[in-house]
């Protein structure tokens, strides 16, 4: 089992990699050359720029079993299509019952968008969604050895 972030804008890369070496697992970055990670105990992949390609290689790289941090709702569908565990930065862990209600609500937006709407971002980010996230990761982490 290995743990894959998908480091684009990921605002937990750090978190993730301390709960990764903690428990002992191998976690690896996947980012684009947009984005440099030094120092860090982990495995880094820098893929080129483009709309999916740091996705499309994580796809490629997982395994079943293996979690993948993602804030991405596609990558997340097709982390599950090969049976592997995937949450996002705030601790929600995407399942067969979550994912198609928020990839509707992704293309519902997209097309609000597209028309010219305007959506709010998101909030600040938040302590306490930190502590979610540790909590989930640390779960499925400790579920997985």
């Amino acid at each position: 089992m290995k743990l894959v972030i998908d480091a684009d804008g990921c605002p937990v890369v750090s978190l993730a990699v301390k709960a990764a070496e903690k428990c002992g697992v191998h976690c690896v970055l996947v980012c684009d050359t947009a984005h440099v990670f030094s120092g860090i105990p982990a495995e880094i992949i820098t893929v080129s720029q483009g709309a999916d390609s740091a996705d499309f290689r994580i796809v490629n790289l997982i395994d079943s079993n293996d979690i993948v941090v993602t804030q991405d709702y596609g990558l997340a569908a097709m982390c599950l299509a090969k049976n592997a565990q995937a949450l996002n930065q705030n601790g929600l862990i995407y399942s067969q019952e979550n994912i198609d209600e928020l990839l509707l609500s992704r293309h519902i937006h997209k097309k609000i968008r597209r028309g010219g709407g305007r959506l709010k971002g998101p909030k600040k980010r938040t302590p306490q969604q930190d502590e979610a996230f540790q909590r989930a990761l640390i779960k499925l982490l400790e579920n997985h050895q």
